[in-house]
């Protein structure tokens, strides 16, 4: 949801008949979001997208995010890390949960093969972050290839599949149930990104033409999975419907490269929202990339130390020299919950003054409603984090 996009072969006005060369009618599909009030767009296949060959339940997918028995009790700052999560699988199948509240879940993912299904989640937008590995995402809209360092944005029902591209990747994954976007006050009355957003609409990745043409009919999969109230379904579709010679609109998955992230800077420390990316209904987004630190002579660049009383925040470290903490590193995901007082490591603060620049980079969630630890969470974690903020006397 970015920008339009027009793709492939389009009929003159949309609703109105298209045929292929041959004289056959092509098929339109309306993909919409917010109902018929929100960004869609217009797909045209060559077969239709509703004839089915049955359906039925499955036990293909990846395991539910449910919070643990314990939650996050006793309250105290966690820390897990995500390299140690179980490795294997196509990505349907690849997704260790961690944290979940009402508004959003988060997964770690380390695919090792290519999925062989489809896949379309009806619980919520997908916003993917690449730790490692290079993937593409197959979808009607076409072929979107990503790497390293990417976030890879795919909306409520988008049909699709992973194809692993490197011998294995390692992600991790935001399910939205109420959807992820870029932040309104970043747009200009008619949608453009304004002059002081931190990025541009030439940052971002789109797919590329259309998979099909009305000289190559695509045998992809027909077998679809989706996900709907945290239950999964597998259909069996007589078509594939990544048959599509066309397509147009604002509604499609779209890629955005971490490091295209303009990071401000100020005369002192700013605040965390200044890194916000991504927004949706009950949490923040953030990039924390390398930039240049506060200019006051007496600036203390590292983060304070702060009381966010109504904010649970996660930290997904992905690389550099982590000014704050102590004994994280790449792949380390920290949680710092809502009613404990967090910031830097002791000595980190003092360290940080005279610093010119920062190498770090991080993906940050903060949410409104908790976010409470997963069992298989519990698995990954560093029992001695909370402590680690002990003076020594």
């Amino acid at each position: 949801m970015i920008h339009r996009v027009a793709l492939g072969a389009l009929p003159d006005k949309p609703h109105t008949v298209f045929r292929a060369p041959d004289g056959s009618i092509v098929y339109e599909e309306m993909f919409t979001r917010g109902g018929f009030d929100g960004p869609f767009s217009y797909l045209h296949h060559r077969m239709p997208i509703t004839a089915p060959r049955g359906v039925e339940a499955t036990t293909r997918g990846f395991p539910i995010a449910q919070p643990s028995a314990e939650g996050n009790h006793p309250l105290q700052r966690r820390l897990y890390d995500s390299n140690l999560a179980t490795t294997g699988g196509a990505m349907l199948e690849a997704r260790t949960p961690i944290v979940v509240n009402k508004d959003v879940s988060m997964y770690v993912a380390r695919p090792t093969k290519s999925d062989d299904v489809l896949f379309a989640n009806g619980d919520g937008d997908e916003l993917w972050y690449v730790f490692s590995g290079d993937l593409v995402l197959v979808s009607p809209f076409g072929r979107l290839a990503v790497t390293a360092g990417d976030y890879v944005h795919v909306p409520r029902s988008c049909v699709h599949l992973w194809e692993l591209v490197s011998k294995d990747a390692a992600l991790i994954v935001f399910e939205a149930r109420g959807g992820c976007y870029v932040p309104d006050n970043f747009r200009n009355p008619v949608g453009q990104l304004k002059l002081d957003a931190p990025y541009t609409h030439r940052d971002f990745k789109i797919p590329e033409a259309p998979i099909a043409s009305f000289d190559h009919a695509p045998s992809g999969p027909t077998e679809l999975v989706v996900k709907k109230l945290d239950k999964f379904s597998m259909h069996h579709l007589q078509y594939t419907p990544l048959d599509v010679v066309g397509w147009d609109g604002f509604a499609y998955p779209f890629a955005f490269p971490i490091e295209k992230y303009q990071a401000k800077t100020g005369l002192i420390h700013l605040p965390p929202t200044i890194h916000t990316t991504f927004v949706g209904p009950g949490f923040a987004i953030c990039s924390f990339v390398p930039r240049v630190t506060d200019t006051h002579p007496q600036a203390i660049p590292c983060p304070y130390p702060h009381s966010s009383v109504d904010c649970d925040e996660i930290l997904f470290y992905v690389k550099g020299n982590f000014t704050s903490r102590r004994g994280v590193g790449p792949g380390a995901i920290s949680l710092h919950p809502a009613g404990i007082a967090h910031g830097p490591h002791p000595g980190a603060y003092e360290a940080s003054i005279g610093t010119v620049r920062t190498d770090e980079l991080a993906v940050m969630i903060d949410t409104f409603a908790p976010l409470i630890p997963t069992r298989e969470a519990v698995a990954l974690e560093n029992r001695d984090y909370h402590m680690a903020w002990q003076l020594k006397t």
